[in-house]
């Protein structure tokens, strides 16, 4: 399967490591009232979607930059491959 790293091109899925649902980018707020609730949900509740998904890539034997891939689940074939930091800032997740 090749990933089409948006700064390096097609790259070799064997390149990068599959960390999950690109959903972990939302992390909740630790000060919150129900924090333990909705980390515990954060952590442990995942969907084992059947078709389009986004996932979160790292890419270890490149560049070391984390990127959302939208894959469907059923045929593999990549839909859209975004740089994980481009998909928080325009959640309004900024790095700090």
């Amino acid at each position: 399967m090749l990933i089409n790293h948006p700064l390096l091109g097609p790259r070799d899925a064997q390149e990068f490591t599959y960390l999950g649902d690109a959903s972990l980018i939302n992390r909740p707020d630790w000060q919150a009232e129900d924090a333990e609730q909705v980390f515990h949900d954060y952590l442990y509740l995942r969907d084992n979607p059947a078709g389009e998904h986004r996932e979160l890539w790292y890419h270890e034997q490149g560049d070391r930059s984390w990127l959302v891939v939208t894959r469907n689940t059923l045929t593999h074939e990549i839909l859209k491959v975004e740089l994980a930091r481009d998909v928080a800032k325009a959640a309004g997740k900024a790095a700090k």
